[in-house]
């Protein structure tokens, strides 16, 4: 979606949103926003009341009143409608404070921020200068530089009770740690954690002292009616993102559309372990694949090639990704999953394709971006576990 799309996309959310119609947030569609009054209306959940003027912003219908009933006779399984607050004003400048609740623009979740993060943007969509670049890897699809620009993403708590509908990713998002034990390859994960870009943010406010069904919601916040957002860190999230934040720090984001696919890579070191009298270097990435355009696509295949700085070159081809092979329409645009590598090397390159099948049969590569795997950070011990 461009730009412009996206914008208009988020003023349509926010009136309809203002007017009342903050529900069913497993429904929620950023850019099929005016659905939500056909769909209750099929199921009779509520009624509206539409006046023919309508709002400036967005071309919707302007003052939607809205009459709750219920009918167990008609009304779905689990698909009663509540509120859950009232839209803020999207922020053009300046970042989300601590405590900002919010839903996914793409996702439909509902969270609220912990803290930001400062990542360095390498879009190769965008033609450069010469100067502040990332050269490629070697064997690399191209050979454009690509000009880092800083973007704003929050690390946040997912809401668990709309893990379940969040049918657009592969599993709920975790942060993953390397196990403070032997075997080298064990893994252990923190889940609701997510990564979320600024523009994905969508603001609300909620009159709920514990909005945000989260284990760690009321360790690392606490309600503050006198502040704006009215909730704030405990010293136990400041000592958290403290002990933990060269594991958890993103740093470099990478993107690249191809054929309306785009594809966006978040590499993070998750540390080094000791294996067979050598040191392992793990990784995790996380990758999102969005159709920008209108045609039904469906992934089918992936090709990797991995780089090590001891000069091993690795090539690794698929079925899908993580056991699935994701449909991208207009009504679902986007798939979300995470993965982990490892090298006996403290540094390495990953790039390469994802196999894309039209509905009429025929294929397309898209390009997954170069990325680099550092451990610059590989002289502290990963973290000893999930205490606080």
């Amino acid at each position: 979606m461009r730009v412009c799309e996206r914008a208009r996309a988020a003023k349509m959310a926010a009136c309809a949103l203002r007017r009342g119609l903050l529900s069913s947030v497993s429904k929620y569609n950023k850019k099929h926003t005016h659905r939500i009054l056909s769909v209750a209306d099929s199921t009779g959940c509520f009624e509206a009341f539409r006046p023919r003027f309508q709002c400036r912003t967005c071309g919707l219908p302007g003052a939607v009143q809205t009459r709750r009933f219920m009918s167990s006779r008609n009304r779905p399984e689990g698909k009663i409608l509540e509120t859950v607050g009232v839209f803020e004003a999207v922020k053009q400048h300046g970042k989300y404070e601590t405590g900002q609740l919010f839903l996914h623009s793409v996702f439909g979740y509902r969270g609220i921020v912990l803290f930001p993060w400062h990542a360095r943007l390498y879009d190769r969509d965008i033609t450069p200068p010469m100067s502040d670049s990332k050269p490629e890897p070697p064997g690399a699809h191209g050979s454009k530089e690509v000009k880092g620009k800083t973007h704003t993403y929050y690390q946040v708590l997912i809401d668990t009770r709309d893990c379940p509908h969040i049918s657009q990713r592969s599993q709920t998002e975790a942060v993953t740690f390397l196990a403070n034990h032997d075997d080298s390859r064990a893994l252990y994960a923190i889940p609701g954690l997510d990564y979320v870009s600024h523009e994905d943010i969508l603001p609300y406010n909620s009159a709920e002292q514990v909005p945000i069904q989260h284990e760690l919601f009321e360790r690392f916040l606490m309600y503050n009616p006198a502040k704006s957002p009215p909730f704030t860190a405990r010293d136990t999230l400041k000592a958290w993102q403290e002990k933990n934040h060269p594991w958890l720090e993103l740093s470099d984001v990478h993107r690249e559309t191809t054929e309306n696919i785009r594809v966006t890579v978040i590499p993070f070191y998750m540390g080094m372990r000791e294996a067979q009298n050598s040191h392992v270097y793990w990784w995790r990435y996380c990758i999102r694949l969005e159709n920008m355009g209108n045609e039904v696509v469906q992934l089918r295949e992936r090709h990797w090639r991995i780089f090590s700085l001891s000069g091993t070159l690795e090539t690794v081809r698929g079925r899908g990704v993580v056991g699935r092979e994701p449909v991208l329409s207009k009504e679902q645009p986007a798939f979300q999953y995470s993965s982990h590598v490892s090298l006996q090397a403290p540094s390495g390159h990953m790039w390469g394709t994802f196999r894309i099948e039209r509905t009429d049969g025929s294929h397309f590569d898209v390009r997954i971006p170069p990325f680099s795997l550092e451990s610059n950070k590989d002289d502290k011990a990963p973290p000893a576990g999930y205490t606080f």
